[in-house]
Parts: C-alpha cells; structure tokens; sequence
C-alpha cells in the first residue's frame, strides 16, 4: 500500500437541499484508477441531547469508462425536465426562498476552479 486510504477523497463538493445533502467525491482506488462517488444523505430522525440524528445513505460509484454515457443520460434527462416545466416551483420544505436555478450552456466542463459555488456537470450548470 502506498500509504494512504483506499477512500481517500481527493476532490469534493456539497449541495444542501433542505433536509438531504449531496456529496460529489473524487476518489482514488486501489489502482490508483479515479472514480465519482455521489452520496444522497437524509436526515431521517432529529437528533436529541443523548442522541445523534439518524442519516439514511444512498451512494452511487461512477468510473471513468462510465463518465461520459453517465454525463450524456443525466443532461438529456435535465433538459427534458426542463422543457416540459420551465417554471421553478418553491418548495416549502427547503429552508432556503427557492431551489437553486439550473441553467444550461454552450462551454463543456471544465475544472473546477477553487472557491468557486458552481457546480459543472457535463453542459449543465448549476
């Protein structure tokens, strides 16, 4: 082993959604080969002075033979929910005034920029 932790996350990103939170991770098997690793995390219990809140976890391992099929699926299904509701409707369950805006543009991803709040996602941008 070269010392570090197979689960080593070597690039991150957080998007708050009211009670869930997306974690978008780059990390590094044992290879040395680079994949995504997408966690949705709920909470699904408040947590109480002698209790922690309870998290239901999902996650999804995305490798890079998979990126770009993955890429093209996930924009052409943003694009069709976009079209068929262009309007953002609110959610009176998220804390914030209204769910982030998703714009699409002409510039393919490129790397993240440190300090930056977008997030690039194919052609989609958030």
């Amino acid at each position: 082993m070269n010392g570090k932790a197979e689960n080593d996350i070597l690039f991150s990103k957080s998007v708050k959604a009211g009670k869930r939170i997306y974690y978008i991770d780059v990390k590094s098997d044992r290879h040395n080969e680079l994949y995504l690793s997408l966690t949705e995390s709920k909470r699904v219990k408040e947590g109480t002075e002698e209790l922690r809140p309870v998290f239901e976890k999902h996650k999804i391992f995305l490798y890079r033979e998979d990126l770009e099929k993955f890429l093209e699926a996930f924009t052409d299904a943003a694009q069709f929910a976009i079209e068929k509701q262009p309007a953002q409707p609110r959610y009176a369950r998220y804390e914030e005034a209204a769910p982030a805006e998703i714009t699409l543009t002409e510039e393919v991803a490129e790397a993240e920029v440190e300090g930056s709040d977008e997030i690039k996602l194919g052609e989609l941008e958030f």
